[in-house]
């Protein structure tokens, strides 16, 4: 192989390990201030470098708001006593903090942060592992990680941490076939599973949730409806787009085990759930995992529907191709859009109530199941549009419609609760 591809191939993954770590200690910062500001309260803003601890006479304070108490909370659970309760099943212990960490981080690698940077004459692409099948590895990956979080309640020994892991297997299995299933439209249109392909497609036609320019121009100008079929197909398939958006984000959330879908890990009802038994960096590998799941899917939402690392609006095909000063910009962008989810996900945390497990399931199996399989059927009707025309969508939507009120009804006879019979 050619040195410069390994050279580049090695920075790419000191990047790629660089920004998702610091994401996660950034994830902890933003929760903390963040969920203070919702509940008008300070929060952490006097941490201080515990030089101390070093042999010095006391700790440096320094006027910057709380910002090092990542660093903080890194070194409280390393200066913590590692107990491992004496009737748990060590090595599957050991095991499942690894096994829920390490699947969240390497998901990332097939996501492109960048532009394409062109060095030697060599055109790099910014992800690290530039697959053709990025979506379908995302998916295969990720879903290891239930394992490790059913590992750690059976190893436990506990009937808490058993329950917590029976919750995760069974909530990460519901909502994965939505999830799935919800980007089958974005999918279908691009045609094919390439991310990076994916972005540079709506550098040009538009990102898929505002899909306002392409080579003809802007929406309000006469160059975009050049080809008028198109763009009135386009803008049809916001239809299905925006709800494979809706399904996608919330399914995120449930696979994250993110509030308001946090049954595995319930005070209230598990103690602490799965990780009720661990402490010390054990008990930390776990959010680690959570807050590394969360910034992956926050790319990936970014990277499918809001155009990736793309500026927008026509911007990009104005800058120069390859030049490096261009691909750290569009990594800043990049980075922001994630940024910005990685605040809504928190939003949402401290915003919204826990539901009960048996409408979590309901959401799962009965309302986003059947709403992303319709959506896929949608999708193909306005794929299909040139070639059926619109009577053939009128006819096909019609359908959908009628399949749509069947369900619904089939679903509310499941939800019925039986009566109460007489003795």
């Amino acid at each position: 192989m050619d040195a410069t591809l390994l050279i580049a191939a090695a920075i790419k993954i000191a990047v790629f390990i660089g920004i998702t770590m610091s994401f996660v200690s950034i994830c902890v910062i933003f929760e903390r201030r963040f969920s203070a500001i919702i509940q008008d309260r300070v929060g952490p803003n006097r941490t201080m470098i515990p030089l101390s601890i070093l042999g010095f006479k006391k700790d440096l304070d320094l006027p910057i708001g709380g910002l090092t108490q990542p660093v903080a909370d890194g070194l409280k659970f390393i200066l913590k006593e590692d107990f491992t309760p004496s009737y748990v099943r060590k090595f599957f212990f050991w095991l499942a903090p690894v096994l829920v960490v390490v699947p969240a981080l390497l998901t990332m690698a097939v996501i492109p942060f960048g532009s394409p940077m062109e060095i030697a004459g060599k055109v790099i692409p910014m992800a690290v592992a530039d697959l053709n099948v990025g979506p379908l590895y995302i998916f295969a990956i990720a879903s290891l990680s239930v394992y490790g979080i059913t590992l750690a309640g059976w190893a436990s020994n506990s009937k808490y941490p058993f329950f917590g892991g029976v919750r995760a297997c069974a909530q990460m299995i519901s909502y994965e076939i939505a999830l799935g299933l919800s980007i089958v439209p974005v999918l279908m249109f691009f045609g094919g599973l390439n991310l990076g392909h994916i972005v540079e497609d709506q550098v040009t036609n538009g990102w898929l949730l505002l899909p306002l320019w392409n080579d003809g121009g802007f929406i309000i100008g006469s160059g975009y409806w050049a080809d008028p079929q198109a763009s009135i197909q386009r803008l049809l398939f916001l239809i299905p787009i925006f709800i494979s958006f809706i399904i996608f984000t919330t399914s995120i959330f449930a696979e994250t085990n993110r509030m308001p879908f946090d049954l595995p890990e319930c005070e209230t009802e598990l103690v602490g759930g799965y990780h009720t038994e661990y402490s010390s960096m054990k008990f930390a590998l776990f959010f680690m995992g959570e807050y590394a799941a969360m910034v992956v899917g926050s790319a990936l939402i970014v990277t499918l529907f809001l155009g990736g690392w793309s500026i927008g609006f026509g911007i990009d095909n104005l800058l120069p191709a390859g030049a490096w000063w261009v691909s750290l910009l569009h990594i800043g962008v990049f980075l922001g859009k994630v940024t910005f989810f990685i605040l809504f996900f928190i939003l949402v945390r401290w915003t919204i109530p826990r539901f009960r497990y048996d409408q979590l399931m309901n959401l799962g199996w009965i309302v986003f199941f059947e709403a992303a399989l319709i959506n896929v059927f949608l999708a193909a009707l306005v794929i299909a549009y040139p070639s059926i025309g619109i009577v053939g969508v009128a006819i096909g939507f019609a359908l959908l419609i009628t399949a749509t009120i069947l369900l619904i009804n089939i679903a509310k006879g499941s939800l019925k609760k039986p009566t109460a019979t007489a003795v």
